[in-house]
């Protein structure tokens, strides 16, 4: 088992084994600079204090960061599936799928008991989404209760959950090599690609010294009481209209809806303006929630934005397991 859904549940609510094994990744796209400078830093700090009690710390894409490129050939962050990391490899293999090979056999193999407990994966986007943690399930409780912890700790800071609807061997991103994981998408305002901004780093710092402070919690037996959270779960992506001759877009954000990340958007409202001057509204059949607005990095994939559906979570309280002998 992975541990992601192997916790006891009881009166008490949830016990799940330590994170004896951590893991902080930053770089996975090498132009999202908040988590590459972070990585960096980290790695300067530890050479200096020579602690070993620190977590695993990896320049995910060392090429791309090198370049300031969010890849050489090939998205990283969408090499991890089970199917991608088994595939046979050729000699050929873009740079960046023989990277998953590299990162799979520190940090996992993925789906195995060797796997590290906990993965974190620092990213920036250009959307306005505050500070995101992004998974593949929303009955990890590790996750839910971390996410629970920095709403707390830093409630000035607007902050969702995102669940991406994805069994663990589908999941393609970094983090899912992990038990528990999750990808950090952290911003105060959104922060360009190839950019980095102080105030953006720095809520990406603190929320991190935080997720690995309530590790530490944690593992000491600290017992986290339960509550309800709010969860984003993706239902669709939504393309750019496009000319069908040349497949060139021929509409951009509208502007009443640009900077709108996760402000309910219903039927009929405003979502494109054409090049010629002309409103497109939204036509689907329910008010969703919309997120990475106008992301830069997803002119290429077809996503002009994505849609989500709101839902409560009820977390269970959780400690770790005290008769864990490892």
């Amino acid at each position: 088992t992975t541990g992601r859904k192997s916790s006891r549940r009881g009166k008490s609510g949830a016990c799940l084994p330590k994170l004896s094994r951590v893991a902080v990744c930053g770089g996975t796209h090498g132009n999202e600079l908040s988590g590459v400078y972070l990585i960096k830093e980290l790695m300067k700090r530890r050479r200096e204090a020579d602690d070993e009690e620190q977590p695993i710390l990896v320049l995910s894409n060392p090429r791309a960061a090198q370049q300031c490129l969010r890849y050489i050939e090939v998205d990283l962050n969408r090499c991890f599936s089970h199917d991608a990391l088994n595939a046979p490899l050729s000699d050929s293999a873009p740079y960046e799928v023989i990277r998953s090979r590299e990162i799979n056999a520190v940090l996992g193999p993925k789906g195995s008991a060797d796997s590290v407990d906990f993965i974190c994966d620092l990213h920036n986007t250009t959307a306005n989404m505050g500070l995101c943690f992004i998974s593949c399930s929303d009955s990890d409780w590790i996750s839910l209760h971390i996410f629970k912890y920095l709403q707390l700790c830093i409630p000035d800071i607007p902050m969702r959950y995102l669940h991406f609807d994805l069994s663990h061997d589908e999941a393609y991103s970094l983090d899912s090599v992990g038990k528990h994981g999750f990808g950090l998408s952290m911003e105060v305002g959104p922060q360009p690609h190839g950019v980095v901004r102080s105030n953006v780093y720095t809520t990406m710092k603190t929320a991190l010294e935080l997720v690995l402070h309530w590790i530490r919690l944690f593992n000491c037996g600290t017992v986290f009481e339960g509550g309800p959270v709010d969860v984003f779960t993706l239902v669709k992506h939504v393309d750019y209209p496009r000319d069908c001759s040349t497949h060139d877009i021929v509409a951009a954000i509208h502007p009443l809806l640009q900077d709108k990340d996760f402000c309910l958007l219903n039927p009929g409202d405003p979502v494109f303006q054409t090049f010629s001057g002309e409103t497109i509204t939204y036509n689907g059949s329910e008010s969703l929630y919309p997120f990475f607005i106008n992301e830069c990095a997803y002119y290429e994939k077809g996503i002009a934005f994505s849609l989500s559906r709101k839902s409560r979570v009820n977390v269970p309280s959780l400690r770790a397991n005290r008769d864990q002998s490892r």
